[in-house]
């Protein structure tokens, strides 16, 4: 079975910026979507954005404007560079590819200090 790595998280105050990467243990993201999820203490995991194979892109509306993902297909990776964090935006952040359902990697945590 794949397997997704997440990296990049960590602790920035409000305002601040951080890039996650994502990597797959196979060659999956030259040609498949890539997506981001995050989830926060008693909610629900949430789409947050998502890269189709043909680089089209979707964000949730609360990250709109301040997200940006992103892929590198020679190095297999999927990005989500976060602008303007809010502390709101603290969550474990997952990497999935839609191909592969309900695939996640171990999550990396992102926590924004007001």
């Amino acid at each position: 079975q794949v397997q997704l790595v997440e990296s990049g998280g960590g602790l920035v105050q409000a305002g601040g910026s951080m890039r996650l990467s994502c990597t797959a243990s196979e060659m999956i993201f030259d040609i498949k979507a890539g997506a981001w999820y995050r989830q926060s203490p008693g909610n629900k995991r949430e789409l947050v954005a998502l890269i189709s194979r043909d680089g089209n892109t979707k964000y949730a509306g609360s990250v709109r404007g301040r997200f940006t993902i992103s892929r590198d297909s020679a190095k297999n990776t999927v990005y989500l560079q976060m602008l303007n964090l809010k502390p709101e935006d603290t969550a474990v952040y997952y990497c999935n590819a839609p191909f592969l359902g309900d695939v996640f990697g171990q999550g990396t945590q992102v926590t924004v200090s007001s």
